[in-house]
């Protein structure tokens, strides 16, 4: 596997979250990247939101967190949607309540949020290249994104009903690779992909000609350090691909600005309305 530093640290250091969800996003990876995992971060405004920390097939690496879900509430006819968010900066747990916050402000009726959280094989990838894939990986990595979150779904059909036309990602700045590639398997169970203010680079991708009647919504600010123009490559190679396409931008440069929890229920809902086809054998 080869090793390759992408834009992630840096992006990890700039990131800026809405200030209504006073959290502290855009905080360096610390000295201790390969700690052992810690508990979860709560806060009061969020505190009655359940949430289950859970690790997919009992491996530590493998670590996410089960939003919304309560046992004594009957799941709708068709089961749950998913909302799988892979956190952008450093992808650490610290994004859990904002992520909750996201699960109550911006995810739609009848949806389960799973927060993944970015395994630390070294102090170098885990500042580098927060969310390795299966083209841009590390020789320490035992496994890949990709390889996680289908572990991590498989999971949680066990555990629920799922409705299978209803699974999609949010990412953003760092994980927004990895957002791409787990849209374009061939047999991926993701049905919808939100993508925000990160960079896009095919050749680093699985075959772009999986994107056929794909869905993305592609979240960018002319102001972003990250030029504008690899989110209109995205654009215009995934609608030569056939996927269906939304693209938005906004102002502020690179973070989350404005109604930020409006702008994500915008895109969610649009994935909804524009949601794939679940894939064979996915």
């Amino acid at each position: 596997m080869r090793k390759t530093v992408t834009l992630a640290a840096l992006i990890g250091a700039l990131f800026a979250p809405p200030a209504a969800a006073q959290d502290e996003d855009a905080k360096q990876m610390p000295d201790q990247a390969v700690a052992p995992a810690s508990a979860l971060p709560e806060a009061e405004d969020v505190a009655g939101v359940p949430a289950e920390d859970l690790r997919a097939g009992g491996d530590e690496k493998k670590r996410y967190v089960l939003i919304g879900f309560d046992a004594e509430r009957a799941a709708p006819r068709e089961g749950y949607g998913l909302l799988l968010v892979l956190p952008g900066g450093d992808g650490s747990i610290d994004f859990h309540p904002f992520v909750k916050r996201l699960h109550q402000h911006a995810v739609p009726q009848g949806f389960l949020t799973v927060q993944l959280v970015a395994p630390a094989w070294t102090k170098e990838q885990a500042e580098n290249l927060v969310w390795p894939i299966e083209k841009n990986t590390v020789d320490e990595a035992r496994f890949t994104t990709e390889e996680c979150v289908l572990d991590v779904v498989k999971e949680v059909q066990k555990k629920v009903k799922v409705d299978r036309e209803r699974v999609f990602t949010l990412t953003w700045s760092s994980s927004g690779p990895a957002g791409y590639a787990l849209s374009l398997l061939p047999k991926s169970p993701i049905t919808g992909t939100f993508v925000a203010m990160s960079v896009f680079k095919p050749e680093e991708l699985p075959s772009l000609k999986e994107a056929k009647g794909q869905p993305y919504y592609i979240l960018h600010s002319p102001d972003d350090f990250i030029p504008i123009a690899m989110a209109e490559k995205a654009r215009d190679d995934l609608k030569k691909n056939k996927a269906k396409v939304e693209f938005q931008t906004y102002a502020g440069g690179h973070g989350w600005h404005g109604d930020v929890y409006g702008t994500i229920r915008a895109g969610l809902e649009w994935l909804d309305q524009n949601k794939a086809k679940p894939r064979k054998g996915s």
